[in-house]
């Protein structure tokens, strides 16, 4: 594996680890209290209106697993993996040429600077050889669903997040990192505003959270509906890169009625097998998805482009399927080719242990972006090291998925080669 690329490599999924005043810097004063870190055995857990949530077991990241950490293990587990998996993964302070075998890995490390600042994530990215990558807040995915049965609550501590997140990051730094401010659409007029916020102080991307939206009383519905059209049309006109990367979608009130259960959604603890069973369908993201194609915004808006992350790529042989089976059955339910609206609108992130390539061969090397999910444990530990699921690709087809592709979304050059090959 080398130690960089000939060609641009931009990652669409980083992350940032939030420091604990990321929500509450800038929560106006009659919002006190809406978030808080409070001490539970000696351990600290953060609270939102009073309500303890075990999501994260660690919000305050001093302590995480090493990036990586579970990389082997995901391989394992993934019947798609084409690699034959061994002992030898990159860990946190191991070079590409200096692997470290996975039992000899810490459980935790004391995490660095590099994982709650720009300029000391810059000089990782430098040595990683990484010129361009995305920065998703890691704590900000539990907010909307515990918060749903307060709009304007959401709203605000969203706001507070994005004002620190401009403050402490930018939305552009340096051209090489890019936040992603959190735009919730629980109520359209504040989305509003909040996208112009972000957009007049540079963001070129945003995350908006791929579920069913709350609105006030128990109705949930889709973003792709008419009545959020004046804000699709405000992106559209910005420009705007949509990012839908996995979070808390609410899912777990469907799986928790099987269950017999009332347990919130905590993604590092054990599932059922049941739930186990429904989420290794993706049905989450693929709902999104056939509901901003079956709902006509991908027709209505066609110069938006999402880009889901950390949702994997299994969903799309059987989105793909349905597209087409459904429109021959009844084309003139729509107002365009689901197929053609698919491909025109979304580009795909595979997870690393996938079959990347039956993804570009399905898709096209244009349609499909590399993400490392960097420093989560489990994602890569050598975020290069994606390049190997791609290596029989021809090299124009590796340079679009590695980084060119991403770059057009963003407005970036392409051809630009930031770190010294």
């Amino acid at each position: 594996m080398p130690k960089s690329l000939s060609y641009p490599v931009f990652d669409a999924d980083n992350h940032m680890y939030e420091t604990t005043d990321a929500f509450t810097k800038y929560l106006p004063p009659e919002y006190a209290g809406l978030v808080k870190y409070v001490q539970v055995n000696g351990r600290t857990k953060i609270a939102l209106k009073n309500k303890i949530s075990e999501y994260i077991p660690n919000p305050t990241f001093n302590k995480v697993a090493p990036p990586g950490f579970q990389e082997a293990e995901f391989r394992r587990k993934n019947p798609s993996s084409k690699h034959t998996v061994g002992t030898n993964i990159v860990g946190i302070g191991s070079t590409k040429d200096e692997v470290r075998p996975a039992d000899a890995m810490p459980r935790y490390i004391e995490s660095p600077p590099a994982f709650f600042n720009p300029a000391d994530r810059l000089q990782l990215l430098d040595e990683q050889g990484i010129d361009r990558a995305m920065m998703w807040p890691t704590l900000a995915s539990l907010l909307e669903e515990r918060m749903a049965d307060d709009l304007k609550a959401t709203a605000v501590v969203v706001h507070a997040l994005n004002e620190w997140m401009h403050e402490h990051w930018t939305f552009d730094f340096e051209n090489r990192i890019f936040p992603t401010p959190v735009i919730n659409l629980s109520i359209p007029d504040e989305a509003l505003r909040e996208l112009d916020y972000v957009v007049e102080r540079g963001a070129r991307a945003i995350l908006v959270r791929p579920a069913p939206v709350p609105d006030f009383g128990v109705r949930r519905r889709s973003m792709a509906l008419p009545e959020f059209d004046p804000f699709w049309s405000r992106v559209q006109e910005a420009g705007v890169l949509v990012g839908m990367h996995s979070s808390d979608d609410g899912s777990r009130r469907y799986v928790n009625e099987w269950d017999g259960i009332t347990d919130e959604f905590q993604p590092f603890a054990k599932a059922s097998p049941f739930a186990a069973l429904v989420g290794s369908e993706y049905r989450s993201i693929r709902d999104c998805i056939y509901s901003i194609v079956g709902h006509g915004l991908a027709t209505r808006f066609p110069g938006i482009r999402f880009m889901p992350i950390e949702n994997g790529s299994q969903w799309v042989h059987t989105a793909l399927k349905q597209f087409q089976k459904v429109y021959e059955r009844d084309p003139g339910s729509f107002d365009e080719d689901p197929v053609v609206a698919f491909r025109r609108s979304f580009v795909v992130h595979p997870f690393f242990e996938e079959d990347v390539l039956t993804i570009v061969d399905l898709i096209g090397a244009d349609r499909v972006v590399f993400g490392s999910d960097y420093p989560h444990p489990e994602g890569l530990g050598d975020p290069l090291s994606f390049v190997d699921e791609i290596e029989p690709l021809p090299e124009a087809d590796k340079a679009q998925i590695m980084g060119s592709t991403l770059a057009k979304l963003m407005k970036c050059d392409p051809t630009e080669k930031l770190v010294a090959a």
